[in-house]
């Protein structure tokens, strides 16, 4: 396979995958604002800062008053900001284009579909009353296109580059929306000196990425700091888990490198190391300093990206 088309699915599968978790997000958190219990969370402002901090953090170096139609516009269906859904339905459409050959016609048909149906979705309606049926629609098209790539490709190199895809990105707007949503419960606690450990922010966080019935049931009680973010990063048999996408792209990095002993500086080492080194932690070692946990799980995960271009994807 080329490095090119090997690229192609890769980012495909990424773009795919960070679609739904923007078109999630913003319906989970504007519909949660309103039954809110405090005027903080209930705030317009408020939410729509936190939700331009899970699309792009440079929009919110400006301290400026948010528009509530442009921040959707823009998060939504916005060509020209390259973090919109709409930029991401694009680039999964034009990557799927580079490896046409390899990919089934049930998926590439239904890409192009998802295309054309976000590219001609009524701009004015979006904006002023279809948000829940746009997102909606969006999580819906995406669900069933990680069923045709279950269901319709051979499960060999090419599958196991696209799935490196959805959970390197999984693994990052999770952790996009962990630091969030860890932010809207401090200044929470700012202003009204709600508790932080029970803040209503972890009830939406669980929502935000669609684990709050299966934490319940985990654990039977209210969600609290500990035990949401002990489910959505070290608990491996959440799907939405860090610890569980860990699990999976170790797993196909091993299918595609089929080395036993993977050098030092390769991307099979690096994600085999972050594994081990979260699968022992504890929930304390997170909380004890939960942004730099979180900045440097960010930075690992952008190097795990890096290796694994310059592994697989590099043209030189």
């Amino acid at each position: 396979m080329l490095a090119r088309v090997a690229n192609n699915l890769f980012w495909m599968g990424r773009y795919i995958e960070r679609s739904e978790h923007l078109a999630r997000y913003m319906n989970v958190n504007y519909f949660s604002s309103l039954d809110a219990p405090n005027d903080i969370s209930q705030s317009r402002q408020f939410v729509l800062r936190s939700m331009l901090f899970v699309a792009d953090e440079e929009e919110l170096k400006e301290s400026k008053e948010l528009e509530e139609q442009d921040v959707l516009f823009d998060i939504g269906l916005n060509p020209e900001k390259s973090f919109s859904i709409v930029s991401a339905i694009n680039n999964a459409q034009q990557n799927a284009n580079g490896a046409r050959d390899l990919i089934s016609t049930e998926l590439y048909e239904s890409i192009n579909t998802l295309k054309r149906t976000v590219n001609n979705y009524d701009k004015n309606r979006f904006v002023k009353n279809s948000l829940f049926d746009f997102t909606t629609m969006i999580t819906a098209n995406v669900a069933s296109l990680r069923t045709k790539i279950r269901g319709t490709l051979l499960h060999d190199e090419v599958y196991a580059i696209i799935m490196l895809g959805i959970y390197i990105e999984r693994a990052n707007q999770v952790i996009r929306i962990i630091n969030s949503k860890y932010n809207d419960a401090l200044i929470e606690k700012v202003n009204f000196g709600s508790s932080l450990t029970k803040s209503y922010e972890w009830t939406t966080l669980l929502k935000c990425v669609e684990s709050y019935d299966m934490m319940r049931r985990y654990y039977r009680k209210v969600p609290t700091s500990h035990t949401v973010l002990d489910f959505l990063i070290l608990n491996p048999h959440c799907p939405r888990s860090i610890m569980n996408s860990l699990n999976c792209i170790q797993s196909y990095i091993c299918y595609l490198s089929k080395d036993e002993m993977p050098h030092k500086d390769s991307a099979a080492f690096l994600i085999g190391k972050l594994k081990y080194e979260h699968e022992y932690k504890t929930i304390e070692d997170v909380q004890g300093d939960l942004k730099g946990f979180i900045e440097k799980l960010v930075d690992d995960l952008s190097l795990v990206g890096e290796k694994m271009d310059n592994d697989y994807f590099s043209l030189y």
